[in-house]
């Protein structure tokens, strides 16, 4: 069934939701769904779905009655937030889409010394605003109940900063040879905790600069190899949240 995703000021005294903006175009022109015909609709705020029946269609807006509310079901069982090297425009297109239907929480892009792209502080929040739209659209066909949030764009300064928030922080470095990945899951496989908050931190093509990793193992993050072969970095999101979400998450 086509899955929509609403805020809470579009649902009304818990009965009614008002879809607005290009849902309106996409339900009634391209799926062609009708008055009395049912949809899922998500809250992006919390991740209840409600599955409803479409009562009114006009110019802008379509009103839907809430038949049953639903809890979130769909969610992994770990925060997994991506810190992204920022790549060029595609790939980071792609490591959204890719991500979001893997689980993860938050992506965000973060500026590193390698970096090829340079984005001025104009074109962010088009950026942003455009990864954003990616990430809904990958949710809803994968029936996520929560969006992923692209966050604010960083550096690694600011990464470091915030590393203590997180129960880990993991870099893949293609010049570790020691750490691996599957070392870190296994000691955080000993945290009892209801809800793991983890942040893996991806190079961007160029890779890591030598001080850059310094700065993020001085500040607390777990350097790690994935294996002995070089992936492109947007390979590495892929291949490290299937490993956490096979080995902590919703797929264990």
């Amino acid at each position: 069934m086509p899955k929509f995703f609403v805020t809470n000021d579009q649902i009304k005294d818990k009965s009614t939701i008002h879809i607005r903006g290009e849902d309106v175009n996409h339900i009634k022109n391209v799926l062609r769904k009708k008055v009395q015909d049912e949809i899922i609709i998500g809250n992006k705020e919390n991740g209840v779905n409600y599955q409803c029946e479409i009562v009114q269609i006009s110019e802008d807006e379509i009103f839907c009655k809430i038949k049953q509310e639903e809890a979130s079901e769909k969610e992994p069982n770990i925060n997994v937030t991506i810190f992204q090297g920022l790549p060029k425009a595609e790939k980071m297109e792609w490591i959204i889409q890719k991500s979001t239907e893997l689980g993860a929480t938050t992506i965000i892009p973060t500026i590193m010394k390698r970096c090829v792209v340079r984005v001025n502080e104009k074109d962010e929040k088009k950026k942003k605003e455009r990864w954003q739209k990616i990430a809904e659209v990958a949710a809803k066909q994968c029936g996520r109940d929560k969006i992923p949030k692209i966050d604010n764009f960083i550096n690694i300064k600011k990464l470091c900063e915030n590393i203590a928030k997180y129960d880990i922080v993991i870099v893949a470095y293609e010049d570790e040879n020691r750490n691996s990945m599957k070392t870190e899951v296994k000691n955080l496989n000993l945290l009892e905790k209801e809800k793991l908050e983890i942040g893996i931190v991806i190079g961007p093509e160029g890779g890591f600069e030598e001080s850059e990793v310094k700065d993020l193992k001085e500040n607390g993050a777990k350097i790690v190899t994935l294996g002995k072969r070089i992936l492109r970095t947007e390979t590495v999101a892929l291949s490290m949240l299937s490993i956490l979400m096979y080995e902590l998450g919703d797929l264990n």
